[in-house]
């Protein structure tokens, strides 16, 4: 499809034959998590993609360290590399990553993998139930661990867009809002510490880049509903969510539809725990 999505059968075809016409090895990751049940480990169990190895977003995938560094922080480069490394995964491996969710939470590996410098991470489009609607064989329990992996990450290879530079880049640029269209006006905030969004920031919530079965829309609705938001040439376009997971999968819709994201790590989680730093309720003029 690109080398960002893969179909199933593409997915499929490419762990029969042991690997992508155009990449490497495959190395399959299940990143099951929703923010009212983290814990996707006995999801994965009950039925995954042969080999998959689980991931555990809350803890492989983040740190966890004050408020003010937000609930999703990067984890430590060498921490992640030590799992990658768990997960069987070497250096010119192609990685394929998918959840349950509409790919909301595995579109956190596929960027925190690129920002680390994997170069071939691709999203199975459609998530899990793509799979399973193709009528694919489902595995049960744990996946056999492979052998170890020996890849070498360094962040970097990715822009982000840091907490010191979001309130000047909203200034100059457009600075999108992942979450909930409620939440950035700030009618409601379930988890946060303030409600609101940053100023200048406008609403785009990352739901609206897929379609009912879960699959992305095609890049050139996904650049037309950017544009439309103040995606204009030569404009740098960031990103934020509640606490960095969906601003990934906003910025795969962006990365399909041909821009280069910047995305926030810390996001409103963040942010919100500034006290110093100013908050927005309603909507943004555009």
């Amino acid at each position: 499809m690109s080398d960002v999505l893969v179909t199933a059968t593409e997915l499929r075809d490419a762990l029969a034959a042991g690997g992508f016409a155009d990449g490497g090895p495959v190395r399959v990751l299940d990143v099951r998590w929703r923010l009212d049940r983290p814990d996707g480990l006995p999801e994965y169990r009950a039925g995954h993609i042969p080999g998959a190895q689980y991931v555990d977003l809350d803890h492989e995938l983040a740190a966890h360290g004050e408020p003010t560094d937000g609930r999703h922080p990067l984890p430590p480069v060498e921490a992640l590399q030590e799992a990658a490394r768990r997960w069987g995964i070497d250096d010119g491996d192609t990685v394929v990553v998918y959840d349950d969710l509409k790919n909301l939470s595995s579109a956190r590996a596929w960027w925190l993998l690129r920002y680390a410098g994997v170069a071939d991470v691709r999203l199975l489009d459609g998530s899990l139930r793509a799979w399973t609607d193709a009528g694919f064989d489902a595995e049960t329990g744990d996946a056999t661990p492979p052998a170890p992996g020996s890849v070498t990450l360094a962040y970097g290879a990715l822009p982000v867009l840091p907490l010191d530079e979001v309130a000047g880049f909203a200034d100059g640029a457009l600075l999108l809002d992942a979450r909930a269209g409620e939440r950035y006006r700030g009618e409601v905030e379930p988890i946060d510490p303030r409600a609101g969004h940053v100023p200048g920031a406008v609403s785009a919530p990352t739901t609206e880049n897929v379609g009912a079965d879960g699959r992305f829309l095609a890049p050139e609705a996904l650049r037309a509903r950017f544009t439309e938001l103040g995606a204009l040439p030569g404009v740098e376009v960031g990103v934020y969510c509640g606490s960095g997971v969906t601003a990934a999968h906003q910025a795969v819709a962006l990365t399909l539809a041909g821009f280069t994201p910047r995305v926030f790590p810390g996001s409103w989680s963040q942010w919100s725990n500034h006290p110093e730093l100013p908050v927005a309720t309603g909507a943004e003029p555009r």
